[in-house]
């Protein structure tokens, strides 16, 4: 990394520059920096506890190919993940997760990951989320697993700019070619020139609904996430994906953002409503083992019956080993509070039934790729493609790697424009110079959007209710020139109110393009069938006129 002054801030060089130090980021940083490139990681948190995985993780997705385990192949997870929908390819299952899932468990483990194992040695994994196979490894230390990784990337000589918030990628002559960003703590203008960027910011949009505790913050997801990569990747000319589809909800402990419900539900708990029934039999084969978004419109058609709330997860029955592990070393594990909340709550998986209910509903998307991982924005890759934390951590590495190759043929850096440059600067702080009086907080913008997305885009929908939520969303979007913020903390924040109104606008938009019901986790009243010609991935491309739309990857990308 080559560091020198520049009339607006400072200007960083850089062979490749990964925007998120989250799993991904950290992922893609490892694979740039493996083809022995200079490599910049920049994040408005810190490396060591940035990204979903910086308040733990429970467990580690892997295929192993273990002799004698049904369903442990490449093959397997092709078969189940390989879906015209999501426009995952099996070249992108097997080059980019599978063939990185043990470079990480490796390294992970190296560093001091407690990846669980059985007396023979091989991994203790168990099933979950309607996969066919055992692929989850279990993790006893998970709290401290983003350390762990932060520890390798930093011991491979990847550079990290803490505390570095990205508000722009750059493109000159239609090529990425670095980023704009700012210190959230000192006010420092950036500007990084990169031969490549990789997008590593995460799928997922929280902050955009509530749970009953109504705590933004007290959520499933990791909640400083509100999509920047995504809303980045569209203002640079990508198209993105998924913002129709990608709208997910999990069920919480009652009044606590800390799910574990992969754990939960594959110890063979039993889900029961408010009649004493165990109902998930009527919604998956698989029960409360099967796919996530059953278990989400099971619960909720039970809810709209009568037949609850409560809602509970019931575990008495479960061997006591296995809730032991799972309340004292996994659950904690996702979030180091839970034995806190626990404690305060009486919770005793063993003895007592677990009160859950339906958490808030996550937007959000991907900037579609291709088979090399890179987007439609030559230069620039995403490594936020697949799910969960293993598939983040390889997707990540294989867009660092890819991008990694493409940077060793690049000779020089792509040319700054230094009036839009300018122009971002006085953007950036724009909201510390608006008058308090005139001004609006970023709590009152996010809490009207969350108003907004609950009541109109919930798990049933109208094309007259998503209407007139655009309608809403648009008004707030208008509104955001009088964010006014007193300290940089919430001048951070005000720039993720932003990123919150753009992607809830953008998943409002394409959520009315699909007019069908069944691929997700909601039902739109108007066209309650599935579609069978909409089996593709809507894509979303940024024009002048507003958002363009296009169905399946073809001849884009």
């Amino acid at each position: 990394m080559k560091t020198s002054k520049h009339p607006l801030g400072t200007l960083v060089e850089t062979d490749v520059l990964v925007i998120g130090a989250g799993a991904s980021g950290c992922g893609a940083a490892l694979g740039a920096r493996d083809q022995g490139l200079d490599v910049v990681i920049m994040d408005k948190g810190k490396l060591e506890s940035c990204g979903a995985i910086g308040g733990g993780n429970d467990h580690y997705m892997a295929v192993l190919d273990e002799p004698g385990a049904p369903f442990d192949t490449v093959d397997d997870l092709i078969k189940f993940y390989a879906k015209p929908l999501n426009g995952y390819t099996p070249t992108m299952l097997r080059e980019g997760w599978y063939n990185h899932m043990r470079y990480f468990l490796d390294k992970l483990g190296k560093a001091g990951v407690g990846f669980s194992k059985k007396a023979d040695g091989t991994y203790l994994r168990t099933q979950g989320f309607g996969q066919p196979g055992h692929w989850w490894i279990h993790i006893s230390n998970g709290m401290t697993i983003k350390r762990a990784m932060a520890r390798v990337v930093r011991a491979a000589g990847v550079e990290s700019l803490d505390y570095t918030m990205a508000v722009k990628i750059l493109v000159d002559d239609g090529k990425a070619c670095g980023a704009l960003g700012w210190n959230v703590r000192t006010g420092e203008f950036v500007i990084v020139k990169a031969k490549c960027v990789v997008s590593a910011q995460g799928r997922s949009a929280t902050r955009s609904t509530d749970n009953s505790t109504h705590n933004p913050f007290n959520v499933w997801q990791y909640p400083y996430n509100t999509s920047g990569g995504l809303v980045l990747g569209y203002d640079a000319g990508a198209a993105v994906t998924e913002l129709d589809t990608y709208q997910r909800a999990t069920m919480l402990p009652k009044g606590y953002g800390c799910p574990g419900m992969n754990g939960i539900n594959s110890s063979g708990a039993h889900e029961i409503n408010a009649l004493g029934e165990r109902f998930m039999g009527k919604y998956d084969p698989m029960m409360e083992n099967g796919v996530r978004n059953n278990q989400i419109q099971g619960t909720f058609q039970e809810q709209m019956e009568g037949s609850g709330p409560p809602f509970y997860m019931d575990m008495r029955h479960v061997d006591e080993d296995v809730v032991h592990e799972l309340q004292y070393v996994l659950m904690p594990g996702d979030k180091a509070t839970f034995n806190d909340w626990a404690e305060c709550t009486g919770t005793d998986f063993q003895h007592k039934l677990l009160e859950v209910e339906i958490g808030e509903l996550i937007f959000g998307g991907a900037i579609a790729v291709n088979d090399q991982f890179e987007t439609s924005v030559p230069n620039l890759f995403c490594g936020s493609v697949f799910l969960y934390c293993s598939g983040a951590m390889c997707g990540g590495y294989e867009a660092g790697r890819q991008a990694g190759m493409r940077a060793q043929g690049i000779t020089g850096f792509g040319k700054v424009n230094e009036e839009l440059a300018a122009r971002v600067k006085e953007e950036i702080f724009a909201p510390m110079r608006v008058d308090p009086a005139e001004g609006v907080k970023y709590q009152e913008i996010e809490q009207a959007v969350r108003n907004v997305m609950c009541y109109y885009m919930g798990f049933r929908r109208s094309m007259a209710g998503m209407a007139r939520a655009l309608e809403k969303i648009q008004f707030l979007n208008s509104q955001s020139s009088r964010l006014h913020a007193e300290t940089l903390r919430e001048l951070m924040r005000c720039h993720e109110a932003h990123e919150i109104l753009t992607v809830s606008e953008l998943a409002i938009q394409a959520t009315m393009e699909r007019k069908e019901t069944g691929r997700c986790v909601y039902k739109l009243r108007d066209y309650p069938e599935l579609n069978p010609e909409m089996a593709k991935p809507l894509l979303v491309i940024r024009t002048e006129n507003g958002p363009r739309f296009q169905w399946g990857k073809a001849p884009l990308l």
